[in-house]
């Protein structure tokens, strides 16, 4: 099954190809060179080459793509849970529901640890998301599948040492794990 998906994924149009994309990482110049790297000879390749691609995006590029996320602890609205990104509002966000529907569905079971919590773990996470925000303008984003709400927390209130620019290059290496692990479904149909 995985070949036929990677043969379909490779035969779309190329505009098709960047709107699928999307579902997994929203900067859309990210979508639109790996689109334009296509035909991907293995999931693994694309994956690869997905990971060189973010190694290169610009800090409004990363902006676009954490817009794609919730905050941790957060469950997304499948149909306006995400701030728009600055391509929603030049494109029109035609295509914004689809889109963000898919990308719902993986955050909220990205985030399933989380859910098993107790509120005080839910509280804690909530208040440390605000302080890291107020410390580097962002929303805290990191790869949360298969942690814990109290893993993602120690690892959020470590992060908040780091100096800005540091953290730009952990949220980098944390957009690469989890555009990998979505491209993996897309591609090869595996969870």
């Amino acid at each position: 099954m995985g070949t036929d998906r990677l043969t379909w994924f490779n035969e779309l149009p190329a505009g098709a190809a960047q709107q699928t994309l999307l579902d997994c990482c929203s900067a859309p110049g990210w979508a639109a060179q790996m689109a334009a790297a296509r035909p991907f000879a293995t999931a693994e390749d694309a994956i690869r080459r997905s990971g060189a691609i973010v190694g290169t995006l610009t800090v409004p590029d990363l902006t676009d793509a954490l817009a794609g996320h919730p905050r941790i602890g957060e469950r997304p609205d499948a149909s306006s849970g995400y701030p728009p990104t600055a391509s929603d509002h030049r494109a029109g966000g035609s295509n914004e529901a689809p889109i963000r529907a898919r990308a719902a569905d993986w955050s909220a079971r990205e985030q399933s640890g989380v859910e098993a919590e107790d509120a005080t773990t839910k509280r804690a996470l909530a208040a440390a998301n605000k302080q890291y925000e107020q410390r580097f303008g962002h929303i805290y984003l990191v790869c949360a599948a298969g942690r814990t709400g109290a893993e993602l927390l120690d690892v959020l209130t470590d992060r908040l040492q780091h100096e800005p620019e540091d953290e730009w290059q952990v949220v980098r290496a944390e957009l690469q794990k989890i555009n990998a692990l979505r491209l993996q479904q897309i591609l090869a149909g595996s969870p």
